[in-house]
């Protein structure tokens, strides 16, 4: 990971903090954020946005997505958000999934309920742990409708 990486993961960070201060529903703006234009220009190779701070980032998610974004209902601190935005960043960097594929994998729910497990490890293993956290999940899964169909 290069420094301009490093930095992309924090500007993400700070975006998601933000959400807090702005007194949004964090599950929504998580899944409102990663599912965005916004957040396909931030996985794109270049785009002029990944040269913004994270207020003219908020500003432009807003404008795409405001009226799906809850004003009120669950707020996460902003110590999960920030670690949030950061990993979620992170992931895109290491792996080069989009958003959106990152997104269905750890939803705001998983990344919140793994937070005080994974937010002192190394973003790698982090990263790693929750992408076999999916891959049981969905195993288990197959294995049930399995199991149904043969009924």
């Amino acid at each position: 990971m290069d420094l301009y990486q490093l930095k992309q993961c924090d500007i993400q960070g700070r975006l998601f903090e933000l959400s807090a201060d702005q007194s949004l529903d964090s599950p929504s703006y998580i899944s409102s954020f990663m599912k965005s234009d916004v957040a396909r220009h931030l996985d794109s190779k270049y785009n002029r946005l990944q040269w913004a701070g994270e207020e003219y980032l908020l500003e432009e998610l807003l404008d795409e997505k405001g009226k799906e974004i809850l004003r009120t209902g669950e707020q996460y601190s902003k110590d999960i958000l920030f670690w949030i935005g950061y990993l979620y960043r992170y992931w895109h960097f290491y792996t080069g999934e989009s958003s959106r594929s990152i997104y269905k994998q750890a939803p705001a729910s998983t990344m919140r309920r793994n937070y005080m497990m994974f937010h002192t490890v190394d973003p790698q293993i982090a990263v790693d742990d929750l992408k076999e956290i999916y891959r049981q999940k969905h195993e288990r899964r197959r294995r049930s409708a399995r199991r149904i169909a043969a009924v």
